[in-house]
């Protein structure tokens, strides 16, 4: 597989944070989820051809490093993400990243990109697609618990994927829902300021919960939910955090990405090693029914997974084309000789 940008083997299209916003305003923002939720889709229905390992974590008490790496064996990827809660405090962001793409025949990369705002992108996209195979049909409004970084893609790509027309917003800091129906203005949405987590689910066929504290949380109880509703935890991603009472998970039906991967931080962490899940993929395929009756809780236990990042990366290299919204980096070591690289180094000093 060659590249698809005009860019010499020895240089790596790399896609800036200002390029990469320009790329999405390109698109459009919700053309771009709609579009996303559907390479995601498509590439969770090949799961089986995927190379599948939890993510390498380095864990500190301030936050968590982490790389994602995964293949298709043609192409390869891997993201750097970090999440660290306390960044807030500082004015820093809770999570940061950035991934590329490579061909598995040469090794070479094809594409170095920012992923802070793709991996918000490919975040949402996610959830709309859980939500599309789960939540109860016709569902119009739902609830969004944390009103962070994520709020609005999650609100958008739920608008774009799924018909969702109603948002019922609740987090703890007034100012963050403040800003998250600042932002939503204007968007085609009914967005509703709710003073409780009660009062935000209330209605909702859809609650999603997106928290930071990297503690064991209690965002929604037992009580709170009520029968026939789709849940989408995806503030619960590392040991040690999260957000459902786990009376939630005995009533509900959980679904998840990668499973030795969610066990060790998703709201499963909580329960006993045999506690059973579903694979999303295996929905998706059509190979187990998802939702079954109206009554029926479904819980989609999302912590992220590699091959999301995957189609992310793979989308945004096939939008670039023709568009210029990146730079040609330098960082390949490419001698006219493969074997005379110390060559091309003394010819530099020459030159």
């Amino acid at each position: 597989m060659s590249s698809l940008l005009p860019s010499e083997k020895a240089f790596v299209p790399f896609v800036s944070v200002a390029n990469m916003m320009r790329l999405v305003h390109h698109i459009g923002i919700e053309t771009l989820l709609s579009e996303l939720t559907d390479v995601i889709e498509a590439d969770f229905r090949r799961w089986e051809s995927f190379d599948k390992t939890p993510r390498v974590a380095s864990h500190s008490g301030e936050g968590v490093i982490e790389l994602m790496p995964t293949s298709d064996g043609e192409i390869y990827s891997f993201k750097y993400v970090n999440g660290h809660p306390k960044n807030m405090a500082h004015g820093l962001q809770t999570v940061t990243a950035f991934g590329l793409l490579a061909e598995v025949s040469t090794g070479y990369p094809v594409l170095l990109t920012e992923m802070t705002l793709l991996t918000a992108l490919r975040t949402a996209a996610t959830s709309a697609m859980a939500a599309r195979h789960l939540a109860p049909k016709g569902t119009r409004t739902m609830a969004m618990i944390g009103n962070g970084a994520q709020a609005e893609f999650q609100a958008l790509a739920m608008k774009a994927a799924v018909g969702i027309d109603h948002i019922r917003l609740y987090d703890i800091d007034p100012q963050a829902t403040a800003k998250t129906v600042r932002n939503l203005s204007g968007m085609g949405l009914t967005v509703t300021a709710c003073t409780s987590s009660q009062s935000a689910i209330e209605g909702a066929g859809i609650i999603t919960t997106c928290t930071a504290d990297k503690s064991y949380a209690t965002i929604l109880t037992d009580n709170m939910v009520a029968a026939g509703v789709h849940i989408n935890a995806i503030g619960g991603d590392c040991p040690g955090k999260t957000e459902l009472h786990r009376d939630i998970l005995l009533r509900a039906d959980t679904f998840v990405e990668y499973p030795p991967q969610t066990r060790i931080e998703g709201e499963i962490q909580q329960m006993d090693a045999d506690y059973p899940v579903t694979e999303l993929w295996q929905v998706i395929t059509g190979h187990v029914t998802g939702r079954r009756d109206a009554n029926q809780i479904t819980l989609f236990d999302s912590v992220g997974f590699a091959v999301e990042d995957f189609s992310a990366l793979r989308y945004v290299r096939r939008k670039l084309g023709g568009t210029g919204f990146y730079q040609d980096l330098d960082i390949i070591a490419d001698p006219d000789e493969p074997r005379d690289l110390f060559g091309m180094l003394l010819r530099a000093e020459q030159a």
